[in-house]
């Protein structure tokens, strides 16, 4: 989970295609199971604003929109709330789950089908807040995407994201691909501070990066939070999600059979009965508009 996911910007076509192709699609499929699991992280984000006082919410990345939707509810009825994602399949989820959603009191919701690194927010300045969950990770250019938002944020805008830590402090996150990769040959390494996962692991980058596109007062703070899925949503997990999952797309029937019960037998460490339970190691980025 989080493995193959960068809904805030793109590396070319290739990531375009995907995200509005088959990865799109599958984060569709998951995403009650995806929102339970990261709820934890969520409220890092939801709970940056006070109840029922309003503003205006970007929210990068913001995938089938349950973010999105739980700030705007937060914000009350003076409210609104943004999402941006580059996924028409999952833009499309997130406005159907706003319209399913939508409750009395709270405030009003949107979604751009757009890459955060490139689009033009109008208009500009407009943005009281900015934030992501596990949406900024893939820009192609992340010290002109993040230039990008500032120019979305007004002058006194603040930022809050969650990114993932690095590989050694998230050994789950690259369990499947470790045992699947002496059956699946080819699958893809991975490389420091390139677009993925683990783009946004390394602090003093952070900073450099945020500082450079105009954010100031760069603090980041380490997160561990315990997350649960239900065993049998396992093998679905990383057979549709991360390396692993899009490699299993293009693999014959007889290599899929070695390949998925390898990969179970894997994770066998973090499977307590009819749970799964793992640590999110993460950093809570905050910064202000400078």
């Amino acid at each position: 989970m989080g493995s193959d996911r960068g809904a805030g910007g793109t590396v070319g076509d290739e990531q375009a295609a995907r995200w509005n192709g088959p990865s799109g699609n599958a984060w569709v499929e998951a995403q009650d199971m995806v929102d339970a699991l990261f709820a934890p992280l969520e409220e890092l984000l939801v709970g940056t604003f006070p109840a029922g006082q309003g503003g205006r919410v970007l929210d990068v990345g913001c995938g089938t929109g349950g973010t999105t939707v739980a700030i705007a509810r937060r914000l009350g009825a003076g409210g609104r709330c943004v999402g941006v994602d580059i996924s028409e399949p999952m833009v499309e989820a997130a406005r159907v789950r706003a319209g399913r959603e939508e409750g009395e009191g709270a405030g009003a919701v949107s979604f751009i089908r757009a890459d955060a690194q490139d689009h033009v927010f109008e208009p500009a300045g407009v943005f009281d807040a900015v934030v992501s969950r596990f949406g900024v990770m893939f820009f192609s250019d992340p010290l002109r995407a993040f230039a990008n938002l500032r120019r979305a944020a007004a002058d006194d805008a603040v930022l809050r994201f969650v990114v993932w830590r690095g590989i050694a402090e998230n050994p789950f996150m690259t369990t499947a691909e470790r045992a699947a990769a002496p059956l699946l040959p080819g699958l893809p390494a991975r490389e420091p501070d390139a677009p993925g996962q683990f783009a946004l692991a390394d602090a003093g980058r952070v900073r450099r990066l945020l500082e450079g596109a105009g954010w100031g007062g760069v603090g980041l703070r380490p997160v561990d939070v315990e997350c649960v899925m239900a065993e049998k949503e396992l093998v679905p997990y990383f057979s549709r999600f991360g390396p692993v999952g899009i490699a299993l797309r293009d693999v014959d029937e007889a290599t899929r059979a070695r390949v998925v019960p390898t990969v179970r037998a894997a994770f066998e460490p973090y499977v307590s009965g009819e749970e799964v339970r793992f640590t999110a190691a993460c950093w809570q980025i905050d910064a202000q508009a400078g």
